[in-house]
């Protein structure tokens, strides 16, 4: 399989449940196009809806849907699905644990020439702390379709995070996504690499390149950030006894503050997490930004070197 970003699965992988049964709808902010929601649009005109730029109102008719009894899923940019609809996602969607599934893309700073003010990077933060959501964070177009999948076939809120740049193939065809489940990709006994969406390549690279100067790193796969996999993590830590954590997200509330908060509770050992400090994002390229960033491969290896 070529690259290809995550937001690729959304609106093949809505088109799809439909066909198979499940009761869909789509609500739009006026950016089909861009999040691939114009696939399901093309497909179901019926059940697609676009309240333009009013993402306030995506959620509320997303709401209104669910309480009819279908599963509703949004879009938008992840900057503007989160942010400025914080207070309907909370007091509309999860307080009545409502079938919403929130699926914007564009996260991350790999958003690139977009620059700060579109380039979100407190999603999961938001998100995660919201009693009753779960936030899904797929490594590749893959897993991007299995928590789709998932999602749909799991009643209450959920959070998918979704991408714009193409990613490596991380998993095979017809992966299944288990929400809470952790994946190791590769076993390893000097340190544990927690990583999520795009550093999970990142991950894997890093981890040869450690293997080059003769360090065993696991790499998993924190798919499921919320509800978290405690049993895998801490079994993985208390192998290798250091732990860096890796996500295109500030190092503020994410992945890697959710890591640390279970592993100081339960298994307790020598953590670094790589992510985009105290700061907002810029303008760049993809690549360029990743390596202004410090998320690179190379970041990951002077982290855990940092830990030997």
């Amino acid at each position: 399989m070529t690259a290809k970003a995550t937001r690729e699965a959304l609106g093949e992988t809505l088109v799809t449940l439909v066909e198979g049964g499940v009761d869909i709808a789509v609500v739009e902010a006026d950016l089909s196009k861009s999040t691939t929601t114009a696939k399901f649009a093309d497909a179901y005109p019926e059940r697609f809806f676009n309240v333009g730029i009013a993402e306030q109102d995506m959620i509320g008719v997303a709401a209104g849907l669910a309480v009819g009894g279908q599963v509703a899923f949004t879009g938008s940019f992840a900057v503007f699905a989160t942010g400025r609809t914080y207070d309907q996602v909370r007091n509309t969607v999860c307080y009545s644990g409502l079938d919403v599934k929130l699926t914007p893309t564009h996260a991350g700073i790999t958003v690139g020439p977009d620059g700060g003010s579109h380039q979100m990077i407190e999603d999961i933060a938001l998100m995660r702390v919201l009693p009753g959501m779960r936030v899904l964070v797929p490594a590749d177009y893959r897993s991007a379709k299995a928590a789709i999948r998932a999602a749909a076939s799991t009643p209450g809120p959920f959070y998918i995070r979704l991408g714009r740049s193409a990613l490596p193939e991380i998993y095979s065809e017809g992966h299944e996504w288990e929400v809470g489940r952790a994946h190791v990709l590769r076993e390893g006994s000097d340190v544990t690499i927690a990583a999520c969406g795009v550093e999970v390549a990142q991950a894997l690279l890093a981890a040869e390149a450690l293997a080059n100067e003769g360090i065993s790193a696991e790499v998993i796969d924190v798919a499921t950030i919320k509800p978290i996999d405690v049993e895998t993590l801490a079994a993985s830590a208390a192998k290798t006894g250091r732990v860096v954590t890796a996500e295109e997200h500030s190092v503020l509330g994410g992945m890697g503050s959710a890591v640390s908060e279970v592993l100081s509770e339960v298994c307790p050992v020598p953590t670094r997490r790589v992510g985009v400090a105290d700061t907002f994002g810029t303008s760049g390229n993809p690549d360029e930004l990743m390596v202004y960033f410090g998320l690179t491969a190379d970041d990951i290896a002077a982290a855990a070197k940092e830990l030997l």
